[in-house]
């Protein structure tokens, strides 16, 4: 496929075909994710759609899927339970393998986390399930509908509000809810886990995830979300939570024998990134960066800019050449702090530039170094940091021989 956003169909738990997204990154995959979405959300929620497209930007493809009944999958919700969603998930997982290969990664949102602990056992290539504001046990979403629940019990159904929308829930929801316990699932998942989750969450209580994280066996992570909402809907939460999945996901990529990354070391490789006017996924070796415009400048602001990753290059050559020199001298260089900034600046303004028509780029470097050094050996580290390699690369003739392929 070359459209890195293919929609497709499968064949859910009920017999009704599910709409589907795959979110493809641009060459080949580091590998595949599956993503379930929260109860009664669909497919293109926010955090979906967010964590999908960044996953992607990361070299990891991803599959998310509307269960039965609900956003473009036929089927009627009402006739779904839990133990539905989780076959539909495993049917997921069972179309990227046919279809592309295992999924490696399972993520789940909300109750969709609790989905993917349930479903986990069920994908034996998965070798990471994480879960974002995912609740303990599936009955927790008992008390969104608790108002409900005597008509339910009596009449067999009824009609709920959930999300300023209305769904019909039958008491077979309710029953399948109130027989399953997750406990034992995720005490025996044998798979690695990282639980995200927002200590000010008031849908799914931080306690949950408290309770996820001491019924699972190591390996186990936590990440607090800090002050994102249950549905993730700023935009900075959820590429935050799909930079540190990644990240933490990769070790057990590697782990289990899983390429990273297949370009020389010696090629740096950036690509548009399918999401956004400018942003761009970097490849270097086995790391995976974005860089992107602000949104003033028209961009997303899903990374740095081009001249950010300019002066954070000098500025890491520069700590690292002073931290190389003082340790071949054993200094005591405890700490060093780079801050720079760059702009073009009249060419009359500038005294020690030969250039003196028309605009330079100037970029202002300030170095604070920590540690018991006198004057001398600051002074030293001060003539040091103007001899790191990409300072003497910007002070040097380049040349960049450039060819048009494709």
């Amino acid at each position: 496929m070359s459209d890195t956003r293919s929609m497709i169909t499968f064949t859910g738990s009920q017999g009704t075909d599910l709409a589907a997204r795959l979110e493809l990154p641009l060459g080949r995959p580091r590998a595949f994710a599956l993503f379930a979405h929260c109860f009664t959300c669909s497919k293109e929620s926010l955090a979906a759609v967010r964590i999908g497209a960044a996953l992607a930007e990361r070299g990891i493809a991803t599959l998310r899927f509307d269960f039965t009944g609900l956003g473009g999958s036929g089927g009627d919700f009402a006739s779904t339970n839990f133990s539905s969603n989780v076959d539909d998930l495993v049917l997921a997982a069972d179309w990227l393998r046919q279809n592309h290969q295992a999924p490696r990664i399972l993520v789940g949102h909300s109750l969709g986390g609790a989905a993917v602990l349930a479903a986990a056992g069920r994908v034996p290539e998965a070798v990471a399930v994480a879960t974002l504001g995912a609740p303990y046990q599936p009955g927790h979403v008992r008390h969104l509908m608790e108002h409900a629940v005597p008509e339910i019990e009596a009449r067999g159904e009824a009609e709920v509000s959930l999300g300023n929308r209305k769904f019909r829930i039958r008491r077979q929801l309710l029953d399948d809810i109130a027989a399953l316990d997750s406990g034992d699932a995720i005490g025996n998942l044998r798979k690695a886990l990282l639980v995200m989750h927002s200590p000010r969450d008031e849908v799914v209580g931080v306690d949950n995830a408290a309770s996820i994280f001491m019924a699972a066996k190591h390996p186990k992570s936590f990440v607090s979300l800090d002050s994102a909402d249950h549905l993730l809907t700023r935009r900075a939460d959820a590429e935050y939570v799909a930079a540190v999945l990644a990240a933490w996901a990769s070790r057990y990529l590697e782990q289990a024998g899983l390429p990273v990354e297949d370009l020389p070391s010696s090629v740096v490789r950036v690509s548009d990134a399918g999401s956004g006017r400018y942003t761009q996924t970097i490849r270097v070796g086995r790391h995976t960066l974005v860089a992107d415009e602000p949104a003033a400048a028209g961009g997303n602001d899903a990374g740095p800019s081009p001249y950010d990753l300019l002066l954070a290059a000098l500025g890491a050559c520069t700590s690292m050449t002073l931290r190389m020199y003082a340790a071949q001298k054993k200094w005591p260089l405890d700490r060093v702090t780079v801050d720079l900034k760059h702009e073009e600046i009249h060419a009359t303004d500038c005294e020690t530039c030969e250039t003196r028509e028309g605009k330079v780029d100037s970029i202002e470097r300030v170095i604070n170094v920590e540690g018991e050094l006198d004057e001398s050996q600051r002074q030293r580290l001060l003539e040091i940091a103007n001899r790191c390699p990409v300072h003497r690369t910007l002070h040097s003739e380049i040349v960049v021989p450039t060819a048009l392929t494709g």
